[in-house]
């Protein structure tokens, strides 16, 4: 699947729709990342809810370097993910960035959905590493990625400057 084709899965008489992000989506997408970041604690100094780009997803997220994508149902975003260059990291090497989704889309089996197509997008994009930072509390998170093949890692990379971070991973692209 390109990385502009939808995506679609039926659950609870709705559709999902995975695609990319549009601007119109920024103020729905900033909505999921601080709702999702305050209910596992991830508030304060070194968190990527303080990231200035969480206001201007789109804008953050140019091809062909980055993408960003929105998991909706009946066009409400529900979910987000995307990549983009490991600030301060190797060459080659890309992060894995502010994937979350509100409660009501976890469980439908679109983490993997969308992973897959992100790591996809950052293969195509060049890339040959995929980092992620998260959280120890996070363990639904950190369970997918494992199963997707991201290996711990024992210290952060880059300089993504979330170092309130406490859980590090890597997977080659």
């Amino acid at each position: 699947m390109s990385p502009g084709s939808p995506e679609s899965s039926e659950r609870s008489g709705g559709e999902y729709r995975i695609r990319l992000i549009r601007q119109r989506d920024n103020p729905a997408v900033a909505r999921i990342i601080r709702q999702v970041m305050t209910e596992f604690g991830a508030v304060g100094c070194g968190y990527s809810i303080n990231d200035a780009e969480v206001d201007a997803m789109f804008e953050a997220y140019p091809p062909p370097h980055s993408a960003f994508f929105v998991i909706e149902r009946d066009r409400k975003p529900l979910g987000c993910g995307g990549f983009g260059p490991l600030l301060g990291g190797e060459a080659g090497a890309c992060e894995l960035r502010k994937m979350y989704f509100l409660p009501e889309l976890r469980g439908a089996g679109l983490g993997s959905r969308l992973l897959r197509i992100v790591l996809d997008a950052a293969r195509d994009a060049g890339y040959a590493l995929c980092y992620l930072e998260t959280l120890e509390n996070m363990h639904r998170a950190r369970r997918l990625y494992e199963t997707h093949g991201f290996k711990p890692i024992p210290q952060a990379m880059g300089n993504t400057g979330h170092s309130s971070c406490n859980r590090f991973m890597t997977l080659s692209l």
